[in-house]
């Protein structure tokens, strides 16, 4: 798409990452939240089905939902084929839209349509440029990081080769997200792609709860679930030892239990953390690294790290 000139906005814009299952029907605690970010009832959203095969359904599911919370400006992006991800009028329409909403499905599918058309290029700019919300369930979440989990085997210890990773959309750099964590038993396949990849860490989102980040700002966790965070940098690991498809043994692997309500950010100067928490705890040093890592984004600068 032409490149857009760059409004001014004060909004921030936010990805907002749910691990599947998110309620529609009752209190809609997460939507609702979503809809806050998005700009309240006024707010135009967009709802992305490409990883879906059922377009008519999810979109129906979703309509109804940000319609109960008095969303009225909702509208469905159809995608079936690469070609239409790179139509300017799309691409255009996801731009102009308060926030996006990516739904669940086939991660693999959503990436093999959108993945590099305009239309991908279109929600970077619009969450630079204009404060857009960009947002993802199940599968849409686990694609809006740049190294996407797409395929594990049945076990639930961490095994040698027993997962797969892909290129993602790319809005955070340094993360894996895995979704329906806690439900699905999934920590060792987590654990599986920390040993493969120490440099990236493993974060787990449990149903019906979002993990909320502002890129280069913080992050925080709502919902009723919690969001766990793997982090193998100091790792040991008998990885490149073991035969494939074999148990791995992991030691110093550092595991972050964020619970709903957890809310981590920077300071304004961006010279140290501190907490957003109505009773004022402060962010614990060893949190630092993976606050910034998790809140780092190719469309947001970094803040700066402590002083030694």
């Amino acid at each position: 798409m032409p490149r857009q000139p760059r409004k001014k906005t004060q909004r921030h814009g936010h990805l907002f990452i749910i691990g599947g299952a998110e309620d529609r029907e009752e209190d809609k605690l997460v939507l609702s939240r979503f809809v806050d970010l998005a700009g309240g009832r006024k707010a135009s959203i967009a709802v992305l089905t490409a990883a879906s095969n059922y377009h008519d359904e999810v979109w129906k599911v979703y309509n109804d939902a940000f319609r109960d919370l008095g969303v009225t400006q909702c509208a469905p992006v159809v995608i079936d084929n690469r070609e239409q991800a790179n139509d300017e009028v799309l691409a255009k329409a996801i731009y102009d839209a308060d926030a996006v909403f990516m739904t669940g499905g086939d991660q693999v599918k959503l990436l093999s349509l959108i993945g590099g058309t305009r239309l991908d290029h279109a929600m970077h700019c619009a969450l630079r440029e204009r404060g857009t919300c960009i947002a993802g369930t199940s599968a849409g979440a686990s694609a809006m990081s740049e190294h996407m989990l797409y395929e594990s085997g049945p076990e639930l210890q961490p095994i040698k080769g027993s997962v797969r990773i892909a290129a993602g959309l790319g809005f955070m750099r340094r993360v894996v997200i895995d979704q329906h964590f806690s439900e699905r038993k999934r920590i060792g396949r987590l654990l599986s792609v920390v040993a493969q990849n120490p440099y990236l860490l493993g974060a787990g989102i449990d149903e019906n709860t979002a993990l909320i980040v502002e890129p280069g700002l913080g992050l925080e966790v709502i919902g009723e679930g919690a969001v766990t965070i793997l982090d193998g940098r100091e790792m040991l690991t008998s990885f490149l030892d073991e035969d494939r498809h074999q148990q791995l043994e992991l030691t110093n692997v550092k595991l972050h239990l964020m619970p709903a309500g957890a809310r981590y950010y920077f300071d304004a100067k961006g010279q140290g953390p501190q907490t957003r928490t109505s009773d004022g705890r402060m962010v614990p040093i060893a949190l630092y690294d993976v606050v910034a890592a998790v809140a780092s984004s190719s469309d947001a600068p970094l803040a700066a790290p402590l002083a030694a």
